[in-house]
């Protein structure tokens, strides 16, 4: 099982970077809108796999659950 390591103020910041540059690339019409989607499901899923491989965590220690 997955533990979640993103918190609310970051997954809103990832959420809103995401979706920039996902309207950015349609804005412009380049592929590199594609990228937004990282950010995205990272905030979606509430795990980021970086944070994960550096051992950090900015949600709170209560709130490591799976559920959303």
């Amino acid at each position: 099982m997955l533990l979640c390591n993103v918190g609310p103020a970051d997954r809103i910041a990832r959420a809103i970077a995401g979706l920039a540059a996902i309207g950015a690339g349609i804005i412009t019409e380049s592929w590199w809108g594609a990228v937004g989607f990282i950010p995205l499901l990272s905030a979606a899923f509430r795990l980021c796999p970086v944070y994960k491989s550096l051992g950090l965590s900015t949600s709170k220690p209560d709130s490591d659950s799976n559920s959303a």
